[in-house]
């Protein structure tokens, strides 16, 4: 049916907020500034909000098949929706590991069935993400990887990552990475600084990181491949990514919300809530992330949702498992404390949730323009509430940020021009 949504404010290429209406047709956007009112027009009263491209999130864990117990397709992907993304890309450390035709057919058909947005999953760079047989990348393409990874793990070896990178550049297909050197992480649960002292907990040094980083850096520049680098942690990190685009490297890269708003210093406990890879670094880290990501050295923000049992959480940092839940929450932590502070205006926030991520990998969506899908999200930016985490649509309550009072809210999110999911009023 065709839809227009009326009494929207979109932020126009000046960066200023503009009322208007956008015409949906067989599920693109057909025409920005439009006034039909015909019969057969469903109309949608914007109410005056923001109307932006939907979000998109290039890396999320989604843990099915395998443990759909901290999280399903179905979950992640209402998750998804209610915050205002409607393109996740789904990392490959399931069970089974999507590293054949027929195991990342498997997880196409789970997502066709389960999922409630566009769901792209990445294919493994190595079987089983063990780091030693490469996957066949020519037949995983095929089927529509977009990306390969073994996030979750870095690529230990430097001639595996090699001989990936040059396949994947043969392939025009980018090669993602979570970086970490195995060998510099010393059974460490939080980062190496001050604050593992205070709390008697082994700590993971910046260089486990950026020396992965730089290494994959020289590899890619070998290659010829599209490198990107997986929640930049450290001041080192951002240095030589720097320095590689600098060098006319083929790298880009994301950081994460947690990251860019929270150091070692805001952990109050050990409480495995904080707990997550990489962890959370040192003020100057923050502060260096932050600046990196204005200045172009890293692209975008990504959440690295990563769901986990209330259970397994409440085992502290030693034997809890890594990792926090971010879909729901994003927009809002970054709405409230860097727009709402002065130090991004609103645009820059929007093209590091849909734009910029569209940009690096080529994507046809998270666009707000004719012809684009009609992927869309009304955020009421006025609305302040408390984040709480029981009020989630994941399975994964674990969240450093409960509590936390936030203003401006995605209320309705659009997905190929239909209605996904939008807030009750209440």
């Amino acid at each position: 049916m065709t839809k227009i949504i009326q009494n929207v404010q979109i932020v126009n290429n000046e960066g200023d907020l503009e009322i208007t209406s956008v015409l949906i047709e067989n599920g693109k956007i057909a025409k920005i500034g439009a006034n039909e009112t015909e019969d057969h027009v469903e109309v949608i009263d914007g109410k005056g909000m923001l109307l932006s491209p939907g979000f998109i999130d290039v890396h999320v864990h989604l843990r099915e098949p395998g443990g759909e117990h901290k999280e399903t397709i179905e979950t992640g992907t209402k998750a998804a929706a209610k915050g205002g993304y409607t393109t996740i890309c789904a990392m490959p450390n399931t069970r089974p590991v999507p590293d054949t035709a027929e195991n990342f057919s498997h997880v196409l058909d789970l997502v066709e069935k389960n999922a409630l947005i566009r769901v792209l999953p990445y294919a493994s760079i190595t079987i089983r993400q063990a780091g030693k047989e490469r996957t066949n990348i020519e037949a995983l393409k095929k089927l529509g990887a977009f990306a390969l990874t073994d996030d979750g793990v870095g690529v230990q070896a430097a001639g595996t990552m090699l001989e990936a990178m040059e396949e994947a550049a043969k392939l025009h297909i980018p090669v993602v990475a979570h970086c970490e050197d195995n060998t510099l992480i010393y059974s460490g649960v939080m980062h190496k600084g001050k604050r593992n002292e205070e709390l008697g907990l082994k700590g993971i040094p910046s260089v486990s990181e950026s020396v992965h980083i730089a290494r994959d850096i020289l590899l890619a520049e070998s290659a010829g491949a599209h490198y990107h680098v997986c929640h930049v942690s450290t001041k080192e990190s951002v240095r030589v990514i720097r320095d590689a685009k600098k060098a006319g490297v083929h790298v880009t890269a994301e950081v994460s919300p947690h990251h860019l708003l929270l150091c070692e210093d805001d952990i109050p406990s050990n409480d495995a809530n904080w707990k997550m890879n990489p962890p959370l670094r040192g003020k100057e880290d923050m502060l260096a992330l932050r600046e990196g990501l204005l200045d172009g050295t890293l692209d975008f923000i990504a959440t690295d949702h990563a769901p986990h049992t209330e259970e397994d959480k409440a085992n502290g940092f030693e034997k809890a498992p890594f990792g926090i839940v971010g879909l729901e929450t994003a927009f809002p932590l970054l709405y409230t404390h860097f727009v709402k502070s002065g130090e991004w205006t609103l645009k820059q926030l929007l093209e590091y949730l849909t734009t910029k991520p569209s940009e690096v990998f080529g994507f046809e969506f998270g666009k707000l323009k004719v012809g684009a899908p009609a992927d869309l999200v009304l955020i009421d930016l006025e609305k302040e509430q408390a984040i709480d985490k029981e009020a989630f649509f994941s399975k994964g309550k674990n969240t450093p940020f409960n509590g936390w009072v936030c203003t401006g809210w995605p209320q309705v999110t659009i997905y190929n021009g239909e209605i996904v999911w939008q807030e009750e009023n209440k």
